[in-house]
This record gives C-alpha cells, sequence and structure tokens, in this order.
C-alpha cells in the first residue's frame, strides 16, 4: 500500500482520470451537511494566507518562508485502486473510497474557476488543470474529465464541469449544479472588498490555498493490498465494506471500460443480490458475514479450487481476476448468478430431489459450511459431467465423512482444505473423463482427515462419552437419523409423525445411581461403591463411564414420568415401555436388567444402524484402502498386555497390574513416566510424566506435553493423531 499525502494540485494536474464505480452509492453531500463547512475550512486557510503575504511584497524569501509556515488543511483520506490502461495514455484510478469528497472537491474547483474566468485571474489555468486534462493525451471525450462519476450521472457531469455556466433551476437542478452554483456565489461573496468590488488578491489567496495548501491523503492499493481492511482500518471498524460490494464495482466497472452494456448485466446477473435474503447475517461471532459475502467465497473456492480466506475475499478475487486464464465480466457475473442459484437451493430456499435435500440439511445442522463449495459444484454441474443418482451419492459420501467424524469425535481443524482438494479431484475426474462421484468418494477417504471406518464408529459409540462432550442437538440428531432408519427398515413401522427437537435426552441408567442401582463386581458379588479398595474403586469407575455413553442414553417424550428418572430399573423399566413411538426405545424396556453389558451392546447396535445411516467409502463406490488414512498420517497403535501368562490375543483396555501399554506409547514419542515401576492405576486416571502427562482409557493414550507446540510436532511426523492440545495414541 502506497499512503501519502498531497495536496490537492499534486492529485488533480496529472495526466489522470478518477473513475468512480458504477454502483456506488448516489451524490449525497449537501450545503448545510458539508459544502458549508468546506468553503468555511478554506476561506479561514486564505485568511492565513492573506496574513503571510501582508508587507512581504519586496522580499520574496522571507514571503515563501511565511506561506510554508501556513497551516495547511487536511480533507481526509481517499482510496484509490489501478485500472489498466492503454501504453501513452492517461493513467486511470478507481475510487474504492471517498468518492463524494472528491466529487465535492471538484465541484469546488469549477465553481472557483467560474469566478476567475469571469474576472481574468492569472490563476485560471492553473486551476482549470485541476479539472480537465490536455485535449493532445485524450482519445474520447469523456477522458478529458480528472474525474469520471458513476454510469447514472455522465450525462449531467460535463454540464456541471463545462466553462459555459448552466442555466440555473434552483432547487430542481442536480446536486452537482447546485454544489457549482453556491460554490462560486461563495468565493464571489468572500472575495468581495467594501466597495462591493471582487479583490483579485483575494482570489489568489483562495486558489493558492486551495491547490496548494488543501490536502489529502491518497492511499492507493498495490496488487496484495487488500480494500476491505484498508477500508475498515480508515472507519475505526465502525462500517464494515462488504467484499461483494467491492467485487460488484470491480466486475461492472471493467464492463463499462469494455463497453459492454452494465445495466443489461445487472438486471440479468445482480438485481437478485439487492434481496432482502442475501443481506441476512448468517454465521456466529466473527464468521458472521452476509449471505452474498459467504456467497463470494463459495464461488472464488469453487472456481479456483483452492480454499477461500474470508478475511481477504477482495484482494483474493481481484487477483484471481487478474491471472492469464481469467473469464471476462459477463462469464464471471454468470458464475455467480449460478452459485447463488445452488447455494440457495443447499439452505432450502429452492426445491431439490428429497435425497439431496435430506444431506443438505443434516450438514447445515452441523453447520458443516466449508462443504458448501464441493456442493454448488456438484449442483451445478452439467448433466453430462454427473448424473442426478452420482450426485447424490458424492453428497451423502461428503455427509457420511462429515456425521463419522463428528460422532467419532475427530477435529475438524483442515476441513476446508480438504475439502477443496477433493472439489479438484472432482474436477480434475471431468478433465480425465472418469466418473465425478468415485473421485469424490476416494478423495474423502484420502488425506489427514480420515473417514472413519465402521469398527471405528461402533468403537466410539461403546466407549466415547457423548453426554456433556457432544452437543445435545447432535446427539437428537443422531437418533433421530437412527430412529428413521430402523423405521425403513420395518416395513410395519408407521412413518414418525415427531419433533425430534422437542424431545428430552435421557440416560436410562442415571446418572445419580448409587442408591437404586446395585453394583455387582466380577465375582458377582455386590460392590460396595464407597469403598476404598483398587477393586472396588475401579468397579465405581467403570460404571461411572459407562453412564454417559450412547448406549445409556436416549429420548423421552412427554409422556415420560420424569418422577422416575433417578430411580431403579423395575420403575424406569414401564415408562420406557411407553415410549414406543420411538424405534430407539423399543429395545431398552424388553430386557430384564439394565448394566454396564447392556449398555455397551446398544451402543454396538446403534453403531450398526448409523453405519447404516451414513455408509463407508466402499459401500458408497469408492475404492477399498488398506486404512483410511496414509501411512506417513496413520496414528500409531501400541499393544496392550494380555489379562495373564499364557493368555491369548492381547484385550484392548484390559488391566495388566502394571503400565507397561502407558511405557510403550510414551516411548514412541521419547517420554517416559515419572515412575514406570508404578502399579496399575487404573483407566480414566491423568499419570504424570517426565515433561507432561498421560490419560489412560480402554483403547487410547492421550499424550501432552509442558513443550508449547510439541503435540503438533508429533502429530506431524506422524506418532498419534492431534486432538487439540492432546496426541492420542491407539491402543491395539
Amino acid at each position: 500500500m502506497d499512503a501519502k499525502t498531497y495536496p490537492l494540485q499534486e492529485i488533480l494536474k496529472p495526466e489522470r482520470r478518477y473513475i468512480i464505480p458504477t454502483f456506488q452509492r448516489d451524490y449525497e453531500w449537501t450545503l448545510d451537511g458539508q459544502w458549508r463547512l468546506l468553503f468555511e475550512d478554506l476561506e479561514s486557510t486564505a485568511d492565513k494566507l492573506v496574513d503571510a503575504r501582508a508587507g512581504q511584497v519586496d522580499n520574496a524569501v522571507v514571503l515563501k518562508n511565511k506561506e510554508q509556515n501556513v497551516t495547511p488543511h487536511f480533507l481526509g483520506a481517499i482510496v484509490c485502486a489501478s485500472l489498466p490502461f492503454a501504453t501513452g495514455g492517461v493513467a486511470l484510478r478507481s475510487v474504492i473510497d471517498g468518492q463524494q469528497r472528491l466529487t465535492t472537491i471538484q465541484l469546488l474547483v469549477r465553481g472557483l474557476l467560474d469566478v476567475l474566468q469571469e474576472t481574468g485571474s492569472d490563476r485560471r489555468k492553473s486551476v482549470r488543470r485541476m479539472l480537465f486534462n490536455p485535449d493532445d493525451v485524450v482519445d474520447s471525450p469523456e477522458e478529458v474529465h480528472k474525474l469520471w462519476p458513476r454510469r447514472r450521472d455522465r450525462e449531467v457531469w460535463p454540464t456541471a464541469m463545462a466553462d459555459v455556466v448552466p442555466a440555473y433551476a434552483g432547487s430542481k437542478d442536480h446536486l452537482y449544479l447546485q454544489a457549482r452554483r453556491y460554490f462560486a456565489e461563495a468565493v464571489r461573496e468572500s472575495a468581495r472588498s467594501d466597495a462591493s468590488e471582487l479583490n483579485s488578491e483575494r482570489l489568489q489567496a483562495l486558489a493558492d490555498a486551495l491547490s496548494s495548501l488543501f490536502k489529502l491523503v491518497v492511499i492507493d492499493l498495490e496488487d496484495n493490498d487488500d480494500a476491505q481492511v484498508i477500508f475498515e482500518v480508515l472507519n475505526g471498524r465502525q462500517t464494515p465494506l462488504a467484499a461483494i460490494d467491492l467485487v460488484k464495482n470491480l466486475l461492472f466497472l471493467r464492463g463499462e471500460l469494455a463497453d459492454e452494456d452494465v445495466d443489461r448485466l445487472y438486471e440479468t446477473y445482480w438485481a437478485g443480490f439487492d434481496d432482502d435474503w442475501w443481506k441476512d447475517v448468517v454465521g456466529r461471532g466473527h464468521a458472521a458475514r452476509a449471505r452474498r459475502d459467504v456467497l463470494l467465497s463459495v464461488w472464488l473456492t469453487g472456481v479456483s479450487g483452492e480454499e477461500a480466506n474470508v478475511s481477504h475475499l477482495y484482494r483474493e478475487t481481484r487477483e484471481y481476476l487478474n491471472g492469464p486464464a481469467a473469464p471476462d465480466t459477463e462469464q464471471v457475473l454468470r458464475e455467480l448468478s449460478d452459485y447463488a442459484k445452488a447455494y440457495r437451493t443447499i439452505y432450502g430456499a429452492e426445491a431439490v430431489d428429497p435425497r439431496l435435500r435430506a444431506s443438505y440439511d443434516r450438514l447445515n445442522e452441523f453447520e458443516i459450511t466449508t462443504a458448501v463449495p464441493l456442493l454448488a459444484w456438484l449442483r451445478i454441474a452439467a448433466p453430462e459431467v454427473i448424473s442426478l443418482d452420482d450426485e447424490v451419492r458424492a453428497v451423502r459420501a461428503v455427509e457420511s465423512w462429515a456425521m463419522r467424524r463428528s460422532y467419532v469425535g475427530w477435529q475438524t481443524r483442515g476441513y476446508g482444505t480438504h475439502l477443496a482438494r477433493v472439489l479438484r479431484a472432482a474436477k480434475n475426474a471431468t478433465d480425465t473423463g472418469t466418473n465425478v462421484a468415485d473421485a469424490v468418494v476416494d478423495a474423502l477417504q484420502d488425506g489427514a482427515l480420515a473417514w472413519p471406518s465402521d469398527d471405528e464408529v461402533r468403537e466410539a459409540f461403546r466407549t466415547r462419552p457423548f453426554y456433556n462432550a457432544v452437543a445435545q442437538y447432535r446427539i437428537r440428531a443422531l437418533f433421530r437419523a437412527i430412529d428413521d432408519q430402523l423405521r425403513s427398515d420395518d416395513p410395519h413401522e408407521p412413518p414418525a409423525a415427531i419433533s425430534f427437537g422437542g424431545l428430552q435426552i435421557e440416560h436410562v441408567m442415571p446418572r445419580s445411581w448409587m442408591t437404586h442401582w446395585p453394583l455387582i463386581g466380577l465375582d458377582g458379588a455386590p460392590v460396595d461403591p464407597h469403598a476404598r479398595d483398587a477393586a472396588s474403586v475401579q468397579r465405581v469407575l467403570e460404571r461411572r463411564q459407562a453412564l454417559d455413553r450412547l448406549g445409556n442414553l436416549t429420548l423421552v417424550t412427554q409422556a415420560f414420568n420424569l418422577d422416575v428418572s433417578n430411580l431403579g430399573w423395575s420403575a424406569k423399566r414401564p415408562e420406557f415401555a411407553k415410549q414406543a413411538a420411538l424405534v430407539i426405545n423399543k429395545g431398552v424396556a424388553t430386557v430384564d436388567d439394565w448394566t454396564e453389558s447392556e449398555i455397551d451392546a446398544r451402543g454396538v447396535l446403534l453403531a450398526d444402524v448409523a453405519t447404516r445411516v451414513w455408509p463407508g467409502p466402499v459401500a458408497l463406490g469408492g475404492t477399498a484402502r488398506a486404512s483410511a488414512a496414509p501411512a506417513s498420517n496413520q496414528p500409531l497403535a501400541v499393544a496392550a498386555e494380555s489379562i495373564a501368562t499364557g493368555a491369548g490375543a492381547p484385550v484392548p483396555g484390559q488391566p495388566v497390574g502394571s503400565v507397561a501399554p502407558l511405557v510403550t506409547a510414551l516411548d514412541t514419542v521419547g517420554m517416559r513416566v515419572a515412575d514406570a515401576d508404578s502399579p496399575w492405576p487404573g483407566w480414566g486416571v491423568v499419570v504424570k510424566c517426565i515433561g507432561g502427562s498421560a490419560y489412560l482409557n480402554r483403547t487410547n493414550v492421550d499424550l501432552r506435553s509442558d513443550q508449547s507446540g510439541q503435540v503438533s510436532k508429533w502429530a506431524a511426523a506422524g506418532l498419534g493423531e492431534e486432538r487439540g492440545n492432546y496426541l492420542r495414541i491407539a491402543l491395539r
């Protein structure tokens, strides 16, 4: 960015044109709002110049020094972007911000010039060069004007700038003419002497003050500058500038310079964006933006195949449009219009095949916005590129990948980059003539962000705590999807007429279990939950871990008697029998007892249904992979010890009387426990390590480091999977 302060004559006298983009807002400055104050500033500055010149006519050196000591008046800033122009032609600048100010300055210059020409002032030629380019450097009539307004004002602007004074009609005149008339009259009044004659020295002072002492900060954007950020900084971040408006101005300005019918382009492709639906703000916090700006990022990602940076959309769009293969203005507008229709379809504003609607709604509910560019590209692709059935298959693959990762609990960071890579794979398939849906399915299971397998989903449903770890609306969405699948599996089940959003999540075995839910040890004997021996503590820990797992959760309707929530199974079982309207509850009341075993079995059952709702890549036509992610990024697995000497295959998660599995896991990253000879601490316990800590559960060891950034380095080396601030190493 080149930001410098210049006197007006250095901005306006060079051979240059300032173009106001076509669809900027109307000229709105007025007499009471800005004109009078601007001229009062000019009078005040001219007064200082007159005082400096008084009595110094014969001493040029002293006069020059005193004039240089006159405090200039700063008019503010304008932001300009360079436009392409013919070699040897007049340089072009697009006025990104400050068009009201620059337009008013031109009208002030014109009003002053009217009076200078009337009086034959020797300053008239110099001032005139601030309005017009020399005739010998222009190729068309409009190029003579230093400033060229937006399209709708271009008929009146030559009249407002012409040397011939218009026939004024008062308040009916265009604001341009009203401003010119006001400034001319204000100059006459300011320069009028006591004898009612115009004082030539006063006119010279007004002309010199305007040319040399009125200054503007001119910010010329360079190729790597971002007008969005600069605008917000200049405006104190009070009025955010929409990237879509900057892009609109850029596109239509280019269209004008190419002599295209911009009115037709606007009505054909852009008028719809004036609808309030597009102006609604979506997203949360720092990601909140009007839909129009979101669409711009969707389009840019879709056409470029690279994830767009929502904070620098204008800069990245400009770079794309300046690229060697950049499309023309109408093609860009047509693309934006196509992506807009696809965007409206994805978010429910347009009708679509019910199969796509179901997938869109789930992805929208989970706010997987990074998938929208890929979904939109698939939607607008021609039928010969991808059939409807293949589009459904590709969209279901995106849904399955995202839903499985969500419920397994894997990180969402990097989704934008990953899905942009999938988009590029889909585009490449169109170039090579291969099946687009197959390319999407295969690309989703490649890379660092793996597609969880059926076994990984099953293990998560068995062992992962869902309650308080997964948002409740996502748990409801999961049960709704499973319930719908079970209904479709059973032809005797009627369609659901249930509002799942209003259902309550219920623990089958309550969290307050000690009074009514006996704890039985491995030997079949009762366990005192308050006992402090190792076996009892371990048994209590196992129960507590089971309570929040998915197998122990369900949804209940208002018919469920909440008074029995914390009572024993004999009291709760009849209530669950009344919940037959929900297919997910039918199996709950059929068991004679509800223990950790039933919780585990139900978790497996729910997982099996969920993997039918969201099939894996092979079921969706993808190529079978040896593993869900490349070997270099596949988290390491550490063997757990067998239960006893001579036992068969290792059983993950069984305590074995030592911390050997943990020691082995730590060895992979070069760490060790503080006391390697300590007895087995039990699952769900944090163990102190040298340089960090570790947390043990039945299937994984989670490692934290005291060194900042160490976890990311471990993950990058393929030593495990980064999960926020810890590294997960699987026990196999």
